[in-house]
């Protein structure tokens, strides 16, 4: 899979900005080129210079070491409302596919409920009552798409639990936990991946649609969204300054979601064998290839050259077929 994801031109983007986008959250945590919180209204500003490659900003702060920063904001918030996602969604799609039918019903109309609200709405809310922090954005941003998930899926887990592979483990004593883990979860792999590359894409618009606004991360955390908010007062007389943490947030959420159509395309299997069609490549569906015998020819499967005493000798070209002269 990891070679047909880095086949296409959309899954190498993805995989190359974010591995980057990793990269500079490690290297933030030891190195950045200034204080991303250090004021100098001497340097206020400054346009982009060997010195601040990204210029400054109002009261004179470093944006590139302040963008740097920030990246440790943008993974986090992402991962974690990664993490808070799938285990929201798993157990949902758990309650709503291997329990009873009442329950699978009761929560169907309770996932259709919850869906209706919007994610950046939820958060608001939650944020309001507990607080602005990168935590509760996590959370309520994990809790919503998590609902997602479990909508989406609540199908795809269905159809696999009615194959005739999951009936046998069912029969043969494998409990509803065995069947998740080891059947149903494995085989809605590449769906739940798909859902949580989009889940953290919107956890990070979130994060810092939240900050723009004063509900996210406070201003002791260095915050694309907080930086955002703070350049908007001057785009009209500094437009380049807003365009570095505008491109930033934009080229993120754009390879987390090429990364779940890159993913989507590489598991698909419907996709993959029209792939191997296009490019000539045999696909493992009966197809003949040189390994195959020709049409005609005896095979150890053969029940008739299987047979005690078969004749195994070549036809006499001779011999010849009932209405057939010689």
């Amino acid at each position: 899979m990891i070679r047909r994801l880095l086949a296409r031109p959309t899954g190498c983007f993805a995989v190359v900005v974010l591995t980057l986008l990793v990269v500079l959250a490690a290297v933030s945590l030891v190195w950045t080129p200034q204080d991303p919180f250090r004021a100098d209204p001497f340097r206020q500003w400054a346009a982009p210079s060997p010195a601040h490659w990204f210029g400054t900003d109002a009261a004179g702060r470093d944006i590139a070491s302040y963008l740097l920063a920030g990246t440790r904001t943008t993974v986090l918030v992402a991962v974690g409302s990664g993490v808070v996602a799938s285990l929201v969604g798993i157990v949902l799609t758990a309650i709503g596919s291997l329990t009873t039918r009442w329950v699978r019903e009761g929560t169907a109309v309770l996932l259709d409920i919850l869906v209706a609200f919007p994610t950046l709405l939820t958060a608001m809310l939650l944020t309001a009552v507990f607080g602005g922090s990168l935590g509760v954005v996590v959370v309520s941003v994990g809790l919503s798409f998590g609902v997602t998930i479990a909508r989406v899926a609540r199908g795809e887990i269905r159809r696999i639990a009615r194959s005739d592979y999951v009936v046998a483990a069912r029969a043969s004593g494998v409990g509803p936990l065995g069947v998740l883990t080891r059947h149903l979860v494995p085989n809605a792999a590449p769906l739940f991946t798909v859902q949580l590359s989009l889940a953290m894409a919107t956890a990070v618009l979130a994060e810092a649609g939240l900050s723009y606004l004063g509900y996210g991360a406070g201003s002791d955390t260095a915050s694309w969204g907080n930086l955002l908010a703070d350049l908007q007062t001057y785009i009209g007389v500094h437009p380049w300054s807003a365009t570095w943490p505008g491109a930033a947030i934009a080229l993120v959420v754009a390879a987390l979601s090429l990364l779940g159509d890159a993913v989507r395309d590489a598991t698909d299997p419907r996709l993959t064998t029209g792939d191997r069609a296009a490019t000539g490549t045999p696909a493992a569906t009966g197809t003949p290839t040189d390994d195959d015998p020709a049409p005609g020819e005896p095979t150890d499967d053969d029940p008739a050259t299987d047979a005690p005493g078969a004749d195994r000798r070549a036809p006499d070209a001779t011999t010849t077929t009932p209405g057939v002269t010689a």
